[in-house]
C-alpha cells in the first residue's frame, strides 16, 4: 500500500482514495470501506478547523459487525497503515475478571504508545540513515586501519600513576610519570597511516570487504537491569534502573565477531540512534497517538452481557465494558513516555454478535459506537475473486513461495473455481470461518507439491479443477474428516 507524506494525506487521501485504495487488498465489504473511509477523513477535515472548535470535535468509533473471516481486522489494519498511524489489535476478553487473570485495560494505550515510539524512532533513523552509514564506515576505518605505537611505557597502571602522584605531592616529593623513550621509532609515519586508512575507506565504500570477518565491541541491544515495578494494575509502568538513570551508566557492550556486511548494519544502527533526539521522538509519537492513534477492540461480542442477581460471568462481563468505557469516552492514561489523551484515538470494535446483540453492549457504551457497520458473509464468487485479485492473492504469494525453488505453479480457472466452490461447501456444511477457509484449502492442495519441490523433476505445476477434487476428494466427502482437517 501506498504510504504518503503528512502534506499529500490531507489532499490526496478523499474518501472515494481510501475507498480504492482498500480495494487493492480486500475483496468486498463496501459499507465497512465506507465508513472507515469518512472517519479517516474527518480526521483531516478536524484538523484543518479552529483551535477552539477543533477540540470539541470527537472521533465517531465504529462497531463492525460480522462473523469471523470476513475482513474485519484487516479493514482496520489497511487503514492504520495507509494512514500511518499508530494502530493496536486487543481482544476485549484478554481484560476479563481482572485482578485475577485479566490485564488492566489501560494498557492498551501504553501499548500503543510504544508502537507510535517504535514507529517514529525508525522513521527518523532513516532520515539520517546516509549520515550514519559514514560513520560506521569511519568507525571501521578506525579499528582495522593500522595504528602508530603507542609512545606511552607498557605495563603502566594509570590508577598507579594516579596514587604515586598523590602521595607524591603529600610527601613533597617528586614522583611523576617516568619519560617515555625519546629513541623509540614509529613503525608508520602519519602520512602513510593515513593512506592506508583512505584505501581501506574505499574498499569498505565498495564492498570489497564485505565477506570478511571482523570483532567488534557493539551495544547490547537489550540491556539488562533492576525492574522496578509498579502498583498492583500498573505492571507496564515498571521501570528500569537504567533508564532512570539515563546516561550516568555506560552502556553495556560485549565482543561479537561478525562479518563486515553486518557490521555495517550494526554500526549504522548505533549511529543513528546517537543522531536522532529521543525527546523528538517521544513528543512526536505522543501527538501521533493523540490525533491518529487506531485501537481494534476484537471479540467485543464476548463481553457484551448485563449483570444479573446471581452473578456468575456477566459480572465479570460488565466490568471489563465499564473498564473501557472511560479511554473510549476520553481520559488521560499515564505512560512511561508521558500522559496521553485519549479524547481522539479512533476506536474500532468488533464481534460476530451471534449469541449476543449489539444492544447487550451497556448503553454508555453503545453511545460511544455511533457508526454500526455490518459485513456480508463472503460467497463463492467472493472466494474466487479472494484467491486472483488482490496484490497479495494466496495464488500469487504460493507461486512466488515455489518460484524460488524453481518451480512453476499455475493456476488455471477451473482450479480456483474448485477452491473457491469447496471453500463454500465446507463453510456451509461444518464452522464458518470465511476467507481463513482458504488458507487451509490451498496448504492441502499443494502440501505434496511443496515437499517435493526440491526434488520434482518436471517443474511445473498445473492447478486445476482435477488436481484440486483429486486431492481433496476424500476428505470433502468425509464431513466428519472435514471438520478436523478442513
Amino acid at each position: 500500500m501506498t504510504l504518503l507524506t503528512e502534506a499529500r494525506l490531507k489532499d490526496l487521501m478523499t474518501p472515494r482514495q481510501i475507498v480504492e485504495e482498500l480495494d487493492r487488498y480486500i475483496i468486498g465489504q463496501k459499507k465497512a470501506k465506507r465508513a472507515v473511509a469518512v472517519a479517516l477523513r474527518n480526521r483531516f477535515r478536524r484538523e484543518r478547523l479552529g483551535p477552539t472548535l477543533r477540540d470539541e470535535v470527537i472521533p465517531k468509533n465504529i462497531l463492525m459487525i460480522g462473523p469471523t473471516g470476513v475482513g474485519k481486522t484487516e479493514v482496520a489494519r489497511r487503514l492504520a497503515k495507509l494512514a500511518q498511524a499508530p494502530f493496536i489489535k486487543v481482544e476485549a476478553t484478554k481484560f476479563t475478571e481482572v485482578g485475577y487473570i485479566g490485564r488492566d485495560v489501560e494498557t492498551i494505550i501504553r501499548d500503543l504508545m510504544e508502537i507510535a515510539v517504535r514507529m517514529v524512532e525508525t522513521e527518523k533513523m532513516k532520515s539520517v540513515d546516509d549520515q550514519a552509514q559514514e560513520r560506521a564506515i569511519e568507525r571501521l576505518v578506525e579499528h582495522l586501519a593500522p595504528k602508530r605505537e603507542s609512545s606511552s611505557p607498557s605495563g603502566v597502571n594509570p590508577f598507579q600513576t594516579l596514587f604515586s602522584q598523590t602521595m607524591g605531592a603529600m610527601s613533597g616529593m617528586n614522583m611523576d610519570r617516568p619519560e617515555p623513550d625519546e629513541k623509540k621509532e614509529d613503525k608508520l609515519s602519519d602520512e602513510e597511516i593515513q593512506r592506508e586508512k583512505e584505501a581501506l575507506r574505499e574498499r569498505l565504500k565498495s564492498g570489497e570487504l564485505d565477506d570478511k570477518m571482523v570483532e567488534l565491541e557493539v551495544e547490547e541491544t537489550a540491556t539488562p537491569g533492576i525492574s522496578v515495578m509498579g502498583p498492583l494494575g500498573m505492571d507496564d509502568m515498571g521501570m528500569n534502573v537504567g533508564e532512570l538513570l539515563g546516561g550516568l551508566l555506560p552502556k553495556r557492550k560485549k565482543s561479537r565477531r561478525m562479518k563486515v556486511s553486518e557490521a555495517k548494519t550494526v554500526l549504522a544502527q548505533e549511529e543513528a540512534r546517537k543522531l536522532i533526539d529521543s525527546d523528538e521522538v517521544k513528543k512526536t509519537a505522543k501527538e501521533r497517538v493523540e490525533r491518529r492513534g487506531i485501537v481494534f477492540l476484537d471479540e467485543v461480542d464476548k463481553i457484551a452481557g448485563r449483570s444479573k442477581s446471581g452473578g456468575g460471568p456477566d459480572v465479570s462481563r460488565e466490568g471489563v465494558q465499564r473498564d473501557i468505557l472511560p479511554i473510549v469516552e476520553g481520559s488521560t492514561v499515564n505512560t512511561k513516555h508521558g500522559p496521553i489523551k485519549t479524547d481522539h484515538i479512533l476506536f474500532i470494535a468488533a464481534g460476530a454478535f451471534h449469541v449476543s446483540k449489539p444492544s447487550d453492549l451497556i448503553p454508555e457504551l453503545q453511545g460511544r459506537f455511533p457508526i454500526r457497520v455490518e459485513l456480508e458473509t463472503l460467497t463463492r464468487e467472493d472466494f474466487e475473486r479472494i484467491l486472483t485479485e488482490p496484490e497479495n492473492a494466496l495464488t500469487r504469494q504460493y507461486s512466488a513461495l515455489l518460484a524460488t525453488e524453481d518451480v512453476e505453479v499455475e493456476f488455471t480457472e477451473d482450479g480456483v473455481k474448485e477452491m473457491a466452490d469447496i471453500a463454500q461447501r465446507v463453510n456451509e456444511g461444518t464452522e464458518n470461518i470465511g476467507a481463513r477457509r482458504l488458507h487451509t484449502i490451498l496448504e492441502r492442495v499443494l502440501e505434496d507439491v511443496s515437499f517435493d519441490a526440491p526434488e520434482l523433476e518436471d517443474p511445473k505445476v498445473v492447478v486445476n479443477a482435477e488436481f484440486v477434487k483429486e486431492r481433496l476428494k476424500d476428505i470433502v466427502e468425509d464431513k466428519d474428516l472435514s471438520r478436523f482437517i478442513l
